[in-house]
């Protein structure tokens, strides 16, 4: 794939992430479909050359590994700062907030760092990094929404009424 092309997937991979983050989405616990952006990416990302430097082999492995730390942290946090709520149907929502950006911006921080670091020690790294990074992000980012969801009581109605416990007659 050309550069230019690697810089527009990640461009729109970045983009489509970061306004769904913003976007109320309603949130899924079953189905496949939401696995598709995910195994694009790393599908995307494998197939980039220079996913691992040939020279330097152990340090392009540890700042890749750290890279997909940064991005299994940075899905959990978005996960983490989400509002959920649930509608009158009892389909649960999301919407990200003002500690959603900390986040982004953190871990963009980080994998600055991470950039830079890579820089200094004359590893080359592709861009196969940050989009596996981010797939992975999206893939937990999921994960952790539909096990907060499944959590999530419903934010209408009478709760007294509706509670498990409660004799029905």
């Amino acid at each position: 794939m050309s550069s230019l092309l690697t810089v527009l997937v990640i461009a729109a991979a970045v983009a489509l992430v970061a306004v769904r983050q913003f976007k109320p989405q309603r949130i899924a616990t079953g189905g496949r479909g939401q696995l598709v952006l995910p195994a694009v990416l790393a599908v995307v990302a494998l197939s980039q050359p220079g996913l691992i430097d040939a020279d330097d082999r152990s340090l392009s492995l540890l700042l890749l590994g750290a890279e997909l730390v940064v991005g299994l942290v940075m899905g959990a946090g978005w996960a983490w700062t989400g509002r959920l709520w649930t509608a009158e149907d009892g389909s649960v929502w999301t919407r990200g907030t003002g500690a959603t950006v900390a986040v982004w911006i953190g871990g963009i921080a980080l994998r600055l760092g991470l950039m830079g670091i890579g820089a200094l020690l004359g590893v080359h790294q592709g861009s196969g990094a940050l989009l596996l990074a981010l797939a992975a992000s999206v893939l937990v980012r999921r994960g952790m929404l539909v096990w907060r969801a499944r959590a999530v009581h419903p934010s209408y109605g009478d709760a007294i009424a509706a509670a498990p416990w409660k004799d029905r007659v």
